[in-house]
């Protein structure tokens, strides 16, 4: 290779030969500075620092901060050695700056004596946050920035609080879906507060970015429909495109058909409805990254519970189409799928393996489902698993470990390895967080007692009974296990959350063609003994988890009604016996004074006396109360509603109740399983069996002054958890008033009225008995109701299928949403009666419990069948109801 180093090249070198010459100078040059002190000038020599001694420090710049203060975080102080140049004076100005009260911070030598220095520390500092306030979104979205941000006046508004306060607003509203929220945030001088600054938080949300499909490849096993539908917060936006490829569905069914593929041919419709008919109603479109993480672990965990054990993803990918929607790429590998082999026990000596086997219920050549596995194992809340029969019987060190053994192909043996400890007793047993319910109140709901054999089921119960109550927040009850292995006993504490149990009923209205005006209360914890304690009253006595209720209603000047009840839910304190007590009277009335011959009027007074009992067979889950019932119906001219001789005379009715039920429900507001079950006969003593009067010639004045009777009512509900916490309520209601003696026939009083939103309530008018059915208008699906003269129906029967979604199930609101189907009908007679000839309806509403007020309720019923005589007593209806008068 030949090298030509040309003229260029050799005076290239030279320069850089002379810059390298001019480094080595400067570096071995000693660099010197100056610094001025007001006609003195002391030079700093950079190669050479001095030590010398603070002889004072002040500061400047600073209007609003203490110069003690800021001298003391600066770490400075008089009389100690400080390095000039050095890292000295770097520190305290980096420690300033860490307090981010300043914009700029400056320290500097301004006087020297002798050997020492005298330091001035120069600060700007940062304006204060005196307001601030919100531009472009509404006050509800303004108050809930308020609670996020934190804000207060006062604060120092540097970068970090701007660029905090952005991140915040923005991830609110990214939760939202609002992917492309713009933020700007302005400070405006405060001329009214010292140092103070204004922020105008300017948002333009822009438009909701929904997801517009979500594309999965490398399924062949799992069905598009099936992936998509175990991703639960990551939704597509709402199509419906019914025709769309509709040639390809037809082609689809037609050679599934041919091939007699019933399989297949239900994944086609099941593919072309996931693709053509989305539709959202309790999940919005949205996309939030970490619900979509979530998501895809939820689809491994349905390829899992398929089988799949090997499943994965393999990427995944999230972008922008061309209209601004989100489109989401997901790429499975399913692997193989495997199925249990031999399961094996190991350590096992108070079960045999037969009886393990049975509880887990999984066979030989049964698809690997590793979840199955698990909740037969661990726990299973639909049924026994192998650790509740541990547990149940005090085996609370118990543990089950299964372990895969061998695979074989798809075959999968399993060693389930015991370890079964000993039993362990409940040594101490506690509660907490009780502020106004009495410790006994708590402590007699509880089934763990000292002494007793830890069981997991009695701390599950014990956590319903509690709720059941209704004084604690049923979604934060929790019991804290606390064993100690060493003496094999076991602590339990129960940590509780008070709620406000009383509640208030005001309401006014229009109704009967009269102003309505109602006023209740209800004390739901009342203590009775501390009734003439007057350190008691906060405001009221409370405590004992004794019922008062107290309620009067008027409507105008012609109707007013008052009642009070008193339940002992622990007659004499030991048994779950309860006793009740009210009292009722009523005036309904054509509003004229008395004494005036043309006044119509029908009084009611009743009492009312009850036991019951908690059962302990079939199950500790059933009541039984026995009532002894008293009524008093006055008649003045009121015939023209009751046909009852001339409408004057005096009815007695003495009864007696017996109900039978049954409650399993989870939770008493908004209960995700269990049921209620209520049979109940009330029934008069037989007076025509005792005499020999002949009631064929009697009139009614007289035939009806002792009233007999018999009535029956059954009400069943049952709750079923269909997908997190989307839940089923199913409920029958069935009722029949008859007589013993035909020659008397059924009583007028006591009879059934079904329609509207029940809450004319019980024992209203001429003791009619009111059932809430939506979509109709009040007592109109009753018989002959649309004449002058109705007297009601003796036999009723009522069916409800309802979809319920909770909107908030915090215990100082809880709300939920719901979608029903009803159809009831009512009869003169049995004769008549045929349960499958109904009226039908279809609607929506929501429920709103405050504590305070109880359940409220807004529901719109659609009737689809026509009342006789009352052509607007169908069709759309609003229905207002109050502590669950609809339910």
């Amino acid at each position: 290779m030949k090298i030509n180093i040309s003229s260029y090249s050799f005076f290239s070198i030279k320069k850089l030969a002379g810059i390298i010459l001019l480094l080595l100078l400067i570096s071995f040059t000693p660099v010197f500075s100056q610094i001025q002190l007001g006609e003195e000038i002391i030079e700093v020599d950079y190669s050479n620092p001095q030590t010398y001694e603070i002889g004072g420090i002040t500061v400047s710049g600073i209007k609003y901060l203490d110069n003690n203060v800021m001298i003391m975080l600066s770490g400075l102080k008089i009389g100690d050695e400080i390095t000039i140049p050095g890292d000295d004076i770097s520190k305290s100005i980096n420690k300033l700056w860490d307090q981010g009260l300043f914009s700029n911070i400056k320290i500097s030598v301004v006087g020297r004596m002798d050997n020492a220095v005298f330091l001035n520390i120069d600060l700007v500092e940062r304006a204060r946050l005196s307001k601030f306030s919100f531009r472009g979104i509404k006050r509800a979205a303004a108050d809930n920035l308020r609670e996020k941000l934190q804000l207060t006046r006062g604060d120092v508004v540097n970068n970090n609080l701007i660029i905090r306060s952005k991140n915040i607003i923005k991830n609110y509203y990214t939760d939202k879906g609002f992917l492309d929220t713009y933020v700007d945030i302005k400070q405006l001088v405060d001329t009214s507060s010292a140092n103070g600054v204004e922020l105008i938080i300017n948002i333009k949300k822009s438009k909701k970015i929904k997801i517009n499909s979500i594309n999965v490849k490398g399924n062949k096993h799992l069905t598009l429909g099936k992936i998509k539908s175990s991703l639960k917060d990551t939704k597509e936006k709402s199509v419906v495109k019914p025709l769309y490829n509709i040639d390809k569905l037809i082609y689809q069914i037609i050679k599934k058909a041919i091939h007699f593929d019933v399989i297949g041919f239900y994944d086609v419709f099941e593919n072309y409805a996931t693709e053509n008919l989305k539709f959202r109603i309790f999940k919005s479109s949205k996309y939030i990254e970490n619900d979509f993480n979530e998501d895809k672990t939820n689809i491994i965990y349905k390829y899992n519970k398929l089988g799949y054990r090997d499943a994965k993803i393999m990427k995944d990918s999230v972008y922008r189409n061309e209209d601004g929607y989100i489109n989401i790429d997901i790429t499975v590998d399913e692997g193989n799928k495997y199925y249990f082999g031999d399961i094996s026990w190991i350590g096992n000596t108070k079960y045999t393996s037969q009886q393990l086997n049975a509880i887990l219920r999984i066979k030989k050549g049964d698809v690997y489902n590793q979840e199955l596995l698990e909740t037969n194992l661990t726990f299973n809340p639909n049924g026994m698993d192998v650790s509740s029969l541990y547990l149940d019987d005090g085996y609370l060190f118990f543990s089950a470990q299964p372990v895969e053994v061998r695979v074989d192909n798809d075959t999968i043996d399993l060693e389930v390895r015991l370890r079964e400890g000993d039993q362990a007793t409940i040594n101490k047993v506690s509660i907490r967080g009780n502020t106004r319910t009495n410790d006994h109140v708590v402590l007699r709901e509880l089934r763990t007692r000292p002494g007793q054999l830890f069981s997991r089921s009695d701390i599950i119960r014990t956590t319903r009974e509690l709720a059941q109550l209704k004084f604690f927040n049923a979604e934060t009850i929790t019991p804290n296990v606390n064993p100690d292995p060493a003496s094999g006993t076991v602590d339990v504490d129960y940590s509780v959350e008070e709620t406000s149990a009383d509640q208030i009923e005001l309401s006014g209205g229009w109704g009967y063609g009269r102003i309505i005006g109602t006023l209740g209360l209800s004390f739901n914890n009342f203590s009775a003994r501390n009734l003439f304690n007057g350190k008691a009253w906060r405001p009221i006595p409370t405590g004992d988890g004794q019922k008062l209720t107290l309620r009067m209603q008027t409507y105008g000047k012609g109707y007013f009604s008052y009642s009070a009840s008193f339940v002992e839910p622990w007659l004499g304190g030991k048994k779950p016996n309860a006793l009740s007590l009210s009292y009722y009277h009523s005036l309904y009335s054509n509003g004229l004074e008395r004494g005036n011959e043309n006044r119509a009027a029908f009084i009611i007074n009743g009492l009312s006396v009850g036991l019951g009992k908690r059962l302990q067979w079939p199950d500790d889950f059933f009541t039984l109360y026995h009532g002894i019932n008293l009524q008093k119906y006055d008649l003045e001219n009121y015939s023209n509603i009751l046909s009852v001789g001339d409408g004057t005379g005096t009815y007695n009715n003495i009864s007696y109740s017996l109900n039978l039920s049954r409650n399993s429900i989870s939770a008493p507001i908004y209960p995700r399983y269990g049921s209620e079950l209520s049979l109940s006969l009330e029934l008069s003593p037989p007076y025509s069996l005792f005499n020999n009067n002949d009631y064929t010639t009697m009139d009614d004045e007289e035939k009806f002054k002792w009233m007999e009777y018999h009535k029956w009512k059954f009400k069943a509900a049952w709750y079923l958890e269909l997908y997190d916490k989307l839940v089923l309520s199913t409920r029958i209601q069935f009722g029949f008033l008859s007589c013993y003696n035909n020659n008397i026939g059924v009583i007028p009083f006591e009879r059934f009225y079904l329609g509207g939103d029940g809450l004319s309530g019980y024992n209203n008018f001429d003791g009619r008995e009111i059932i809430a059915m939506r979509g109709y208008a009040n007592e109109s699906v009753t018989p002959m109701y649309y004449q002058d003269k109705n007297i009601g129906g003796t036999i009723y029967n009522k069916y409800t299928f309802e979809l319920r979604y909770p909107l908030s199930l915090n215990p100082s609101a809880t709300i939920y949403a719901l979608a029903f189907l009803e159809a009831g009908n009512s009869w003169l007679n049995f004769k008549t009666f045929d349960p499958f000839t109904v009226k039908r309806a279809a609607g929506v509403g929501v429920r709103v419990f405050l504590p305070m007020f109880g359940v409220l309720g807004l529901d719109y019923g659609y009737g689809f069948d026509e009342i006789p005589g009352l052509p607007d007593a169908n069709k759309g209806q609003f229905h207002f109801s109050i502590n669950q008068s609809l339910d």
